[in-house]
């Protein structure tokens, strides 16, 4: 990790080119802090980007109301999470970038900030800054822990820094039975199944599309590709292709994963000779518009509102998949590929409940999508199923962290 810090300009200058960093605010990743720490209790979330930030904006939304809380403090390492929390205009909660994890910047976080209490989100583990959290004894819980299989046989290559680093956590939180197993191998103490918080969805109304784009889409037959990874973009143009012999009016809605893609996407679709927009553009939505690309952040579940066929990518390609929690809620028909390693559990209820299918190509993905437009999508029960589960795996979640809140309050 120093050896990071003494190469960061560079690193910083490289991904300030790239569009990866706030020209503003990379320094933040330095402890040249950009907001100032209020007086009294500060709460503590840190999650590597957007998937685990979303999955805490419900709590984040109850801890809110807390009055025993003056500040809440959210980190993560990404630009594309920073603009998520903003949008969301939260009173009492405020971002800032992670430090480089040495033990110089990590000390110098936590004595300005002086959390009462830190939780990591999903797999998020600093040695450095674990070490010093815990030499100021201050509560430190692992939420919605996520251990996959890829993740766990790193850790078992250095099993006593393993068991060192996860001892440090006073609870784990987490989101699967095979997390469980997982951590208690690695060295965690106390481990409490309650559930994925990602069933849980947030009360701020963030995704209405503009109406005029919403009453365009309408009018189309329309199916969505969501967090497609390279080469995925690929096998759903091939789709648009076969599936628009039959309907005419067809449009594909592709919210690419890294939007940073969108340039090389758009140049890839136009060789099949298919009519690209673009959503953050000038460009129009013609008649003769074959493919729609979300190029924002945030807009996912605007679509997912409009559009019930998905097909959610990082499934095609050896990625392990994404999470379907997020279409399922909306109440969409899911397909996906078979590398679906990351998500077993939560695949395995889509399918007994028929809101899921695997498909392995193009030819498969445009039958699916045919059988879709052609059937009532009988999603609804399924849906609220997922929204009781929701709130009661929120409502748990939060009766454990004000334990170490109250704890250690100020």
């Amino acid at each position: 990790m120093n050896i990071i810090f003494i190469l960061s300009p560079l690193i910083f200058l490289y991904r300030i080119i790239r569009k990866k960093e706030d020209i503003f605010r990379f320094k933040e990743k330095i402890c040249f802090f950009s907001r100032k720490k209020n007086k009294g209790n500060t709460v503590w979330f840190h999650g590597a980007s957007v998937g685990e930030i979303l999955s805490i904006v419900p709590l984040i939304e109850k801890l809110e109301k807390n009055k025993k809380i003056n500040q809440i403090l959210v980190t993560t390492n990404t630009l594309s999470s920073s603009k998520i929390l903003k949008k969301l205009k939260l009173s009492k909660t405020i971002h800032q970038f992670f430090p480089i994890d040495t033990n110089y910047h990590s000390k110098k976080f936590l004595n300005y900030w002086k959390p009462s209490a830190v939780f990591f989100i999903d797999s998020e583990i600093w040695p450095n800054m674990l070490t010093n959290i815990k030499k100021k004894e201050i509560s430190l819980v692992l939420l919605n822990a996520r251990i996959t299989k890829k993740t766990y046989a790193r850790w078992k290559k250095f099993p006593s820094l393993a068991k060192n680093l996860f001892n440090k956590f006073d609870a784990c939180y987490v989101a699967d039975i095979k997390s469980k197993i997982r951590l208690k191998k690695l060295g965690a103490k106390k481990i409490i199944n309650i559930g994925n918080l990602k069933f849980t969805q947030t009360k701020i109304n963030t995704h209405d599309l503009n109406k005029k784009l919403k009453k365009k889409l309408l009018s189309r037959k329309i199916w969505c590709a969501s967090s497609t990874h390279d080469l995925e973009e690929k096998f759903c143009a091939i789709a648009h292709k076969i599936l628009k012999k039959k309907y005419k009016n067809l449009l594909t809605i592709i919210i690419p994963r890294h939007i940073n893609r969108v340039k090389n996407i758009k140049a890839e679709l136009e060789q099949y000779d298919l009519k690209v927009c673009r959503h953050d553009s000038n460009d129009r939505i013609n008649e003769d518009t074959d493919i729609y690309i979300v190029n924002s952040y945030g807009e996912t579940k605007s679509f997912y509102k409009i559009c019930k066929t998905v097909f959610l990518g990082g499934s095609l390609i050896q990625h392990g998949g994404q999470n379907p929690l997020e279409p399922a809620i909306y109440g969409c028909k899911t397909l996906h590929g078979p590398n679906i390693w990351n998500f077993k559990e939560i695949y395995s209820l889509l399918h007994k409940n028929k809101i899921s299918k695997k498909i392995k190509n193009s030819r498969e993905i445009a039958k699916e999508i045919n059988n879709i437009f052609n059937n009532k999508n009988n999603s609804q029960k399924l849906k609220s199923k997922i929204i009781r589960l929701g709130e009661t795996i929120l409502n748990k979640t939060l009766k454990e962290i004000n334990l170490f809140i109250t704890k250690n309050e100020f």
